[in-house]
């Protein structure tokens, strides 16, 4: 069998007949892999939204990005590895979110922005995100992913939520843990419903909900 540089070196003769490499068939893409993959992966967490979590295949996501189902194949090798890095992605955003707040330790603000962003895209972020909840329970690896991601989340938020506390901030009567939890509790509530009860979360009953968890974990007053 030629090596590797016997077949370079035949692919560049005038031999037509020498067929091409198999990774150009799998739909090899050119330009920016980091961007052409960001683009598949916002593909799969719309066609997550639009079919269900049964119904979004590599094809339909393929159809999607306007590419063929060999370029996605080329940076997923299965479903399975596409919906972990949907979920990755996912909370990559909200790490994100979460970081740009970690300098001012405004909660306030943090909650905000966190509501208006899901409020602005809910029909694909947060309806492939409650697709993705609903069978991790049935896929391990997937649930792991989600456990470990949201635990690391809460850590920083625990973070945050002790600087506020130094800060005279935010209540201190209750463990910084504890209220990170409790919070993100309540958002994912929040989250379940907005798909289903939008006009919960108008931006004045939006705004209204903010202002009191606020208050729930704002210092006693004296």
């Amino acid at each position: 069998m030629p090596d590797t540089k016997a077949r370079s070196k035949a692919a560049t003769s005038s031999d037509c007949d020498i067929a091409p490499e198999p990774v150009a068939r799998r739909g090899r893409p050119v330009g920016d892999r980091d961007a052409k993959r960001a683009e598949l992966l916002t593909a799969a967490i719309a066609v997550i939204a639009q079919e269900g979590y049964a119904g979004a295949s590599m094809r339909k996501v393929a159809k999607q990005a306007g590419c063929t189902t060999g370029a996605v194949t080329y940076y997923f090798a299965n479903k399975e590895e596409m919906i972990g890095e949907v979920a990755q992605n996912l909370f990559d955003q909200v790490d994100m979110l979460l970081e740009s707040n970690q300098a001012q330790i405004d909660i306030a603000s943090l909650l905000r922005q966190w509501l208006q962003w899901v409020s602005s895209d809910e029909s694909t972020i947060w309806l492939s995100w409650l697709q993705l909840l609903a069978h991790a329970r049935h896929e391990p690896v997937f649930a792991d992913i989600i456990r470990q991601r949201y635990a690391g989340f809460r850590q920083v938020f625990t973070v945050v939520i002790e600087r506020g506390q130094a800060q005279g901030k935010i209540r201190v009567d209750i463990a910084a843990d504890v209220l990170a939890d409790q919070i993100s509790t309540i958002c994912d509530g929040w989250l379940m419903m907005l798909p289903i009860e939008p006009e919960r979360f108008s931006a004045q009953r939006g705004q209204a909900l903010l202002d009191a968890l606020i208050m729930l974990i704002a210092p006693p007053r004296s």
